[in-house]
């Protein structure tokens, strides 16, 4: 099968199109026909190995445990383990795959257990692979970390991208009143996801206007760490979805020990049940996919190009062609 393969740390060029071997289901596995999959900012951070923590995870000096990047996907069952249960050939579906990557490739194979479910039926292949980083990611952050409650007020800082745009609107369905932060050209995109207020960040700076928030949102990690504070209400929970030095991770828990203000930052990691939280969603016409780009699989190069100018809007999609699916 054809694989986009990492066997160095660097730029969109240690990146290459190989053939390797199809992978076989084992008994608890599904063999998924990958139709597309995603370029996001994670990828680009294992990638670059950055930060240095990426090493200890992958491999300190290359890539080894693992050399195809890619952690969402929908596609299409081909072949299940004997001891499946929950899924058969044909069914159609969408995927995390989490820290063990994988997807930017033609074949995968998931424990039937894992991040796996039935693509939403008003879905294509394309809008399903793209809503599951930032939605599952946002969906983490807001509801099990955040604690996000009707009525309360919160800030998206990075609005119009992956983690944005799904964050909008999940902050929305929770009944929080949102504003957005954005740049100019993303206002009306990120108001018809629902926002309540839009802040265009070249001209305004959110974190001194006076205004509070329960929560404070940054998806992007480019957030100022005293603004955000002084912009929280008491009690209120600054969530940071990227890495964080060893100096705001410091403060972060410094705060959270001294105040009534807490600051988390973490990993989250995409369980069946969010995915299937998501579907419901989705099917109900609650949330939907913002695609900036398509790329084919041979194309992937430019496509970690195109995410690494950190403009993009939503997501960035991977057509996988050896299906010719949407």
């Amino acid at each position: 099968m054809k694989a986009i393969v990492c066997t160095e740390y660097g730029s969109p060029d240690v990146l290459q199109l190989k053939e390797v071997e199809k992978p076989t289901p084992r008994d608890n596995e599904v063999q998924i026909g990958i139709y597309s999959t995603t370029v996001t900012s994670g990828d680009l951070r294992i990638r670059k190995a950055d930060p240095f923590a990426v090493r200890f995870l992958y491999g300190f000096l290359r890539p080894k445990k693992i050399t195809i990047l890619g952690s969402d996907l929908a596609g299409e069952i081909e072949a299940v383990g004997k001891n499946v249960k929950l899924f058969k050939e044909g069914d159609q579906v969408f995927a995390g795959t989490g820290v063990s990557l994988g997807s930017n490739a033609e074949y995968i194979c998931l424990s039937e257990e894992g991040a796996v479910a039935t693509k939403p039926a008003n879905m294509t292949y394309e809008e399903a692979a793209a809503i599951l980083f930032g939605a599952t990611t946002s969906l983490i952050f807001l509801r099990d970390k955040g604690n996000i409650q009707s009525g309360q007020k919160v800030l998206i800082y990075g609005a119009s991208g992956a983690l944005g745009t799904a964050a909008v609107q999940l902050a929305k369905y929770f009944g929080a009143e949102v504003t957005g932060v954005c740049s100019t050209t993303n206002l009306e995109l990120v108001k018809s996801l629902g926002a309540d207020k839009v802040i265009d960040y070249t001209k305004e700076d959110f974190t001194k206007s006076g205004q509070t928030y329960d929560i404070v949102f940054d998806t992007i990690g480019k957030s100022s760490f005293s603004g955000c504070l002084r912009s929280l209400k008491e009690k209120g929970v600054y969530l940071k979805a990227v890495h964080m030095g060893l100096s705001p991770i410091l403060r972060g828990l410094w705060t959270s020990m001294t105040s009534t203000k807490k600051v988390i930052g973490a990993i989250a990691i995409a369980r069946k049940e969010d995915l299937i939280f998501l579907k419901d969603l989705i099917e109900a016409g609650k949330m939907k996919s913002v695609i900036d780009r398509r790329y084919p699989l041979e194309q992937t190069i430019e496509a970690h190009r195109y995410v690494e100018q950190g403009h993009k809007k939503g997501n960035v999609v991977i057509a996988v062609q050896h299906n010719n699916k949407t």
